[in-house]
């Protein structure tokens, strides 16, 4: 592993690591950032399964009490089988349409200008969520229902579409539907925990022949990078709801889509030539 590569591993696991459980698109920043450090191809897939893994696992560690008490529960505890029920009906609409279009998806929509769309039409819905007048029934992800999961199942996939963001549009999707700021974002750090370890796997299987053994460097950098900055962002995330709302986030996915859209529309960056 040359010097550069071991930036470019570094970068990309800070960016995700610190984007991946905000609501501002860890895909299209990995998309944006790996193309202006030139970290493409077929290596960038194999690379960008492990660094998701580490994020994933900082969440897990985050909240090893619930999960621990939920699995403890499961045999007698009316309210850990609701939730892991919760759990995976959310996650099933995923799961079922990721199947079926996932590679449409990647062949069509992944690219930095889909990317810069979705995050400012994805920021205006943010503000106009974070403004509309709430009416909560759910204050903490024990009081969610069956039906509020189905819906942010639903809304989840929404985040298919790159640059939409998957926490965003679960956090979001919960505020519409009557859960708490806090319970949402709780809620949606549960169920990346499925989602993402699943969809690694798929991609992990999917991708197997392009994992090699001279690469593990490489990903070891990116796994402990995304692992300690997402520690740092479900911790200041969580710090920053308790008496903030989204329109900061919101306001911050317009500003960097459009920022990419004006650098495409003046020609100062051709990125309809990206191929991540």
């Amino acid at each position: 592993m040359d010097f550069w590569t071991a930036i470019q591993a570094l970068i990309l696991g800070v960016v995700e690591g610190l984007t991946e459980f905000l609501p501002i698109s860890s895909t299209g920043h990995q998309i944006i950032v790996a193309d202006l450090i030139g970290f493409g191809g077929e290596r960038f897939e194999a690379f960008n399964i492990i660094i998701q893994l580490g994020a994933i696992l900082a969440v897990v560690w985050e909240f090893r009490r619930k999960i621990l008490d939920v699995v403890i529960g499961l045999p007698t505890q009316p309210s850990a089988r609701r939730f892991t029920v919760n759990l995976i009906i959310a996650v099933l609409p995923a799961v079922v349409l990721g199947v079926i279009f996932a590679d449409l998806i990647k062949h069509y929509l992944f690219n930095p200008i889909t990317v810069a769309a979705a995050l400012v039409v994805g920021g205006v819905i943010m503000l106009w969520a974070e403004r509309r007048q709430h009416r909560t029934h759910a204050e903490t992800v024990d009081e969610i229902t069956w039906k509020d999961a189905i819906k942010i199942g639903f809304a989840q996939c929404l985040a298919m579409i790159p640059g939409t963001s998957r926490s965003g549009a679960t956090i979001i999707g919960g505020l519409l539907f009557g859960l708490s700021r806090k319970t949402a974002t709780e809620f949606s750090f549960f169920l990346a925990m499925p989602t993402m370890v699943g969809a690694a796997v798929y991609s992990g299987y999917k991708y197997r022949d392009l994992f090699q053994p001279g690469d593990l460097p490489v990903f070891a950098v990116g796994f402990i990078t995304s692992f300690i900055f997402a520690m740092i962002a479900v911790k200041a995330l969580l710090k920053f709801i308790a008496n903030h709302s989204y329109a900061a986030f919101a306001w911050y996915r317009i500003a960097f889509g459009l920022v990419i859209l004006a650098t495409w529309q003046f020609g100062w960056i051709d990125w309809t030539a990206v191929k991540p």
